[in-house]
């Protein structure tokens, strides 16, 4: 299934009910210093169907697990872990959450395609390929 978002298909998310309760406290903290990412993070959180168990799901996205993932504009394949904005380090292919790639990878499932737009206005678009384990510390 997927919802129509800014003339944009955007697939069905998931996310885990503890991921979602802090996720949604960290977009109203950013609405103020970090407004279109926290708009956009608030969107997603809002459309996502929230599960207590990923075991039961389709593999997504997670807090704190690393990705691997297409740029389906450029062709190019990288694999990054999502973390929260305290633990990011891009050096270290941490990325925050509380960026735009970071809040348009939450909760995407493996397979599965999103459209999302940079900073700068550029639309890209990308498939996740694979989801791992926890990478990071949480």
């Amino acid at each position: 299934m997927t919802t129509r978002s800014a003339g944009r298909l955007k697939p069905r998310i998931t996310i885990l009910a503890a991921d979602h309760e802090r996720l949604s406290t960290l977009a109203r903290a950013a609405a103020h210093t970090l407004p279109d990412v926290a708009t956009v993070l608030t969107e997603e959180l809002d459309r996502a169907r929230v599960v207590a168990d990923a075991r039961r799901s389709h593999p997504f996205v997670r807090m704190n697990h690393e990705v691997e993932f297409r740029d389906d504009v450029a062709g190019t394949v990288r694999k990054v872990t999502l973390v929260y904005p305290e633990n990011a380090d891009i050096g270290q292919g941490r990325i925050s959450v509380l960026t735009p790639i970071g809040a348009a990878l939450i909760g995407v499932g493996v397979g599965e395609s999103i459209s999302w737009e940079t900073r700068n206005g550029e639309l890209k678009r990308l498939t996740v390929l694979q989801v791992g384990g926890d990478e990071a510390a949480a």
